[in-house]
């Protein structure tokens, strides 16, 4: 399960049940690096918004409404057979936490770090930063009428909390102490410590009715809720359902929050429409064949010879670069830790080494991509050089921890394969410092064969689904054998591969995690000790080292941006000396495509942002889409008579 969106709210000043937060707002002293005004909260810095905006400054106030929209998720999902996104097991419906959920406050494609009142009408922080205090909306409204309440809140929090939910939530949630109704519509949350990240955390949590599960009077656990239908707050519900395969959402008419000022704009079409695919190949000649409107490209080569035909010379199909603000993606292949042989940093260095990207760029990404450096690429969380005054101080009370390059080298850059020996080292080179690790950790080539003390072959096999890494891993495998490894590309498909990360059964895959511009609790689940042994937990690699959880702790102390940059660039440096995986690329642009006669983009481009979310929530549909759609409506309204 990918991570909960993070928001961000506040307050303890009602703990002795003062009533609505704004009467309490005058109280609270603005501490110095939170931001907050009834109506918002930021994690750092300012508002950006007033009381009284009207809009997102990159939304068409006057967007119509009406029509559809078609499209594929931007994940490998291969398949759904769950509605409920916040357990475990199975995969769920694509769309639905975005469409049919919301939650105490909401944030914008221009400000990372703030977010603003939406089932909320007012969040207060506590002066010692221990607790926040939300004020419902006395309209907001679930799908089946009834109000939202603070026990629903608290109800929420509960079950998503519980066993029964999902584990990396719980880890995510961990500084959380009490979800506590203090009225009909006050919830406060308390909180384990001062952290400025964690009114967002619960400002962001999901909000659904105490009603979801209830069946003949009688509540299901959380995880027997599977294919209940949701109740949320959400601007879309449920509509057709061809289960597994595609699912149709269907705009509310009567939803409770479209005039206000953060949902002015947003969520245009009459129906948005999931369609999933089995393989990458039939997806793309899906959208070019007109079943559906808007694309995401992930494979240069697709990108650069695919996306072509009489319909793109015709304008009736569009593609577009589209630039972005946004923090670099972590991406590349993850070392399972938890297997023995992937225990000693060398061997995973080694690992590293055989991997010539500057020639798999040239040769087949047609030189679109960068190399990835590290967990925060390109933003300024990244650890460059050696460690800075300013780390120094959280890195010496573990240097006993850490091994001694942590301070006397710089921090690892990904190994580069020069075409010429002038220019420095080559793919052969590479392969011998690769031999020399490997022998050092206790490996060594016996008969073409690499192989430990005791005769015990190394073997390397990478997990896929679709098999769209097969044209890197063929090439990748040839370096490999050349140390001794014999490599296996095992494609299988996407659920099942969710099912064996799940339970850590891999021994390496590729991964991609969108940047974030403020990092923070989410990485516990991603690095922390405690996720390591968590089936379910995003820490894949099974990073398991007491030096990385002090750094963590670090991370969530921080009470300014530069606190939190420091701490982070510390974090970085360890785990990139750990050598825990082995560094993709990434695009500094967004490759999308779309149908022309179907949809129309708003003139304006957020900074921050992924292109779905943009697409689904600020976009419309064109006239002509609008009233084809209104036309088959109407034939369906007159058969059902």
């Amino acid at each position: 399960m990918h991570c909960l969106t993070a928001l961000r709210l506040l307050c303890r000043s009602l703990r002795g049940g003062l009533g609505h937060a704004a009467r309490v707002i005058a109280l609270v002293a603005l501490l110095p690096s939170w931001a907050h005004a009834g109506h918002a909260y930021a994690q750092f810095g300012d508002i950006k918004y007033p009381p009284d905006f009207a809009h997102w400054s990159y939304v068409n106030p006057a967007a119509p409404k009406g029509g559809e929209i078609r499209l594929v998720p931007p994940t490998r999902l291969s398949n759904f057979d769950k509605y409920n996104p916040y357990t475990l097991k199975g995969s769920t419906a694509p769309g639905i936490t975005s469409l049919m959920f919301e939650s105490l406050l909401v944030g914008n494609h221009d400000e990372p770090t703030t977010s603003y009142g939406l089932l909320a009408a007012s969040v207060v922080v506590a002066p010692d930063g221990l607790s926040a205090t939300f004020e419902l909306r006395p309209q907001a409204r679930f799908h089946h009428g009834k109000p939202v309440l603070a026990a629903d809140v608290v109800h929420s929090f509960t079950q998503i909390t519980s066993k029964q939910a999902a584990p990396q939530i719980r880890t995510y949630f961990a500084e959380v102490a009490a979800a506590v109704a203090v009225g009909e519509r006050t919830v406060r949350f308390d909180f384990k410590r001062k952290n400025a990240e964690l009114p967002l955390i619960v400002g962001g949590m999901p909000v659904f009715s105490r009603d979801w599960g209830v069946v003949d009077g009688k509540r299901k656990a959380f995880d027997e809720v599977v294919t209940d239908m949701p109740i949320g707050s959400g601007p879309y519900r449920i509509g057709r359902v061809n289960f597994g395969r595609d699912i149709t959402y269907e705009r509310d008419a009567n939803y409770w929050a479209k005039d206000l000022n953060v949902r002015r704009g947003l969520f245009n079409f009459d129906r948005i429409t999931y369609k999933i695919y089995k393989d990458n190949t039939a997806q793309l000649e899906g959208f070019k064949a007109g079943e559906f409107d808007y694309i995401q490209a992930f494979i240069a080569r697709e990108w650069a010879r695919a996306y072509s035909g009489r319909r793109f010379d015709r304008g009736e199909l569009v593609r577009a670069e589209l630039p972005h603000g946004n923090a670099g993606d972590f991406q590349g292949f993850l070392f399972n830790t938890r297997n023995p042989k992937f225990s000693d940093p060398r061997v995973r260095q080694a690992i590293a080494l055989a991997m010539d990207y500057e020639w798999l760029n040239r040769q087949l990404f047609y030189n679109a991509y960068a190399r990835v450096r590290g967990y925060f690429h390109g933003s300024d969380f990244e650890a460059k050089g050696k460690p800075s005054a300013e780390e120094l101080p959280l890195l010496e009370p573990l240097r006993a921890k850490l091994p001694p390059a942590v301070f006397d080298a710089d921090v690892p850059l990904p190994p580069v394969a020069h075409l010429d020996a002038a220019q420095g080292p080559t793919l052969r080179d590479n392969l011998r410092q690769a031999r020399d690790l490997l022998r050092d950790a206790g490996w060594t080539i016996q008969s073409g064969e690499l192989r430990n003390a005791r005769g015990e072959r190394f073997t390397l096999e990478f997990l896929d689904s679709g098999g769209s890494m097969g044209r890197v891993v063929s090439p990748y495998a040839k370096n490999l054998e050349k140390l001794g490894i014999r490599v296996n590309q095992r494609v299988i498909d996407f659920a099942v591969l969710q099912k064996r990360m799940d339970t850590f059964d891999f021994e390496i895959t590729s991964s991609r995690i969108p940047g974030n511009e403020a990092p923070g609790a989410e990485l516990l689940d991603r690095f922390g000790s405690e996720a390591a042994k968590t089936e379910g937990s995003s820490n894949v690699i099974g990073v398991r080292d007491t030096a990385v959880d002090a750094l963590l702790q670090h991370v969530l102390a921080a009470q300014t941006r530069p606190q939190l940059a420091t701490a982070l660039k510390a974090l970085d440096r360890v785990l990139r000396h750990g050598h825990y995986f082995v560094p993709h690329w990434l695009s500094d642009v967004h490759r999308v495509a779309w149908a022309a006669p179907q949809l129309v983009k708003p003139q304006a481009t957020p900074r921050y942002y992924q292109p779905e979310a943009w697409v689904v929530s600020a976009w419309w549909a064109s006239e002509a889409n609008r009233a084809q759609t209104a036309a088959r409506a109407q034939r369906a309204t007159e058969a059902a008579k």
